[in-house]
């Protein structure tokens, strides 16, 4: 079954208006026809499960055949602090983070970032970002659009995770056993907030593990192999999601 997001707005008692770009797709692309079913989320975290009435200019109406509560959802709300790899990469890293359960994905510019972005290539790339998001979103059957947030210092992001519950610092230099951290992250419970801090293809400076030791993350290892920083990402991300929904 084919998946879309609307606004709130678009949802009404006994139907539900698709628009803009989504109406050609439904159209000339998937070339769906009135009586095919469709789900719908508007991002409150309730599914529709919709069958397509008619076709206007720039607008499909669908009735609504059933509510629920989505199931998509991971009891817990993960906020993935991806510090700025190159190339294409960052691309990589959201696609697999949204299907994965994370809530929201905040680029960080820390001290061994290769890229830096000024304030317009910044947007740019945040709008190119966030529908990245959107279409991991509705592939993965997804009931909310994580968000991509505006690209943030470390120390900015550090002090942005301070209303998180949990902050993780995976660090190539922990030399704790794995043990510890598998008892951190079997300890985390069901909707608590999490955060995840995930450095550049350089590792994190010594000065920056130990700020983020003081802000109150803490330090994990994924194992015995040093991992590329978007493997790094899906890596934690993958054990959280399977902790937090067995």
């Amino acid at each position: 079954m084919y998946h879309f997001f609307v606004e709130p707005g678009q949802v009404h008692d006994t139907y539900v208006e698709i628009l803009g770009g989504d109406v050609n797709h439904m159209k000339n692309v998937l070339r769906m026809r009135v009586g095919e079913e469709i789900a719908v989320n508007d991002g409150s975290g309730v599914e529709y499960r919709c069958r397509v009435e008619s076709y206007a200019k720039g607008t499909a109406r669908a009735a609504i055949v059933e509510r629920q509560v989505s199931a998509a959802e991971l009891p817990a709300r993960l906020v993935l602090y991806q510090c700025l790899p190159k190339g294409d990469r960052m691309e990589l890293i959201i696609q697999k983070a949204v299907e994965l359960g994370a809530s929201a994905i905040v680029p960080v510019s820390s001290a061994r970032c290769v890229v830096k972005l000024d304030e317009a290539k910044a947007q740019k790339k945040r709008e190119r970002w966030q529908e990245i998001a959107r279409s991991a979103a509705k592939q993965s059957g997804r009931s909310l659009v994580p968000g991509v947030e505006a690209v943030q210092s470390f120390s900015e992001a550090l002090k942005s995770a301070q209303k998180l519950d949990v902050r993780l610092f995976p660090y190539e230099n922990e030399r704790s056993p794995m043990e510890r951290t598998r008892e951190i992250l079997s300890g985390i419970q069901k909707g608590q907030s999490v955060g995840v801090f995930i450095g550049p293809e350089g590792g994190f400076e010594h000065a920056e593990a130990d700020a983020a030791v003081e802000a109150g993350a803490i330090p994990i290892t994924l194992g015995r192999r040093i991992l590329r920083t978007e493997t790094a990402a899906i890596s934690i991300l993958s054990v959280l999601m399977f902790y937090l929904e067995v």
